[in-house]
């Protein structure tokens, strides 16, 4: 197995993702090594949003990765390959999750997991991947103005051991991640597409210009989300170009 092939636990720490990225700088660890710890107190999210997480209530790790045989210009791949992993794994608990692009984990309209993949290029490859993954698994209540935090065991009513958990994790995504380096990418972005959140259903969203009816079509190799309009012009948008209405 590759993810989690060494394991590095700490009890605090202020980011996983900082720090895998120094230990990448100063030593060179097996592919799939994964730093965990009980709780961060600087934990960080997509564009600098924080993540809130009980002490000791749920997963919070990052994984090293060497994607090397994937071009830059597919690096939304990666993300690709984490968020199927993840919802692999919380659908063995669950019937149903959806990734609400680009790589947030939702249950209905919850948001249950998410992800921030820093990448490395150098010399036209990605050279490191450190992929910051947390998971919402016995937290009971949330206390920051995050609108809509769940955890595993509010939706089933039971208590986790974390530790299988991981294991459980580290199997579903190094699963998905032998597809990825096996180039199987035309599985991957199905499944990922098939697995989006409103994926063609009508609901209002809003962009630069305007809030309007859409619905989500698919997202593009390069990671752009296509939004069907009501007058049937289909438009791309980049990260953070468009919000979702709940």
């Amino acid at each position: 197995m590759i993810i989690g092939s060494k394991l590095i636990f700490l009890e605090n720490l202020p980011s996983t993702n900082d720090y895998g990225a120094e230990l990448l700088r100063i030593e060179n660890p097996p592919e799939g090594t994964i730093i965990s710890t009980n709780y961060q107190s600087k934990g960080r999210g997509q564009a600098e949003n924080k993540w809130e997480s009980e002490e000791g209530k749920n997963l919070l790790i990052s994984i090293l990765l060497s994607p090397d045989k994937i071009d830059p210009s597919d690096q939304f791949l990666i993300s690709i390959t984490i968020s199927l992993g993840i919802c692999d794994f919380i659908m063995q608990y669950i019937s149903a999750c959806t990734i609400k692009w680009p790589n947030d984990i939702y249950v209905n309209n919850d948001k249950i997991a998410g992800i921030l993949i820093e990448n490395t290029i150098m010399g036209g490859q990605i050279e490191k991947t450190v992929a910051g993954i947390g998971i919402n698994i016995n937290q009971q209540k949330f206390i920051s103005d995050a609108p809509n935090p769940v955890s595993l065991s509010q939706l089933t009513g039971e208590i986790y051991d974390l530790n299988d958990c991981l294991r459980e994790l580290c199997s579903s995504i190094d699963k998905r991640y032998k597809q990825l380096i096996s180039e199987d990418f035309t599985l991957l972005r199905n499944d990922y597409n098939s697995r989006l959140y409103r994926l063609n259903n009508w609901h209002k969203f809003r962009d630069q210009k305007e809030i309007f009816r859409g619905r989500i079509l698919s997202v593009s190799d390069n990671g752009r989300l296509q939004v069907e309009k009501k007058d049937g012009k289909i438009s791309e948008y980049e990260f953070k170009g468009v919000d979702y209405i709940i």
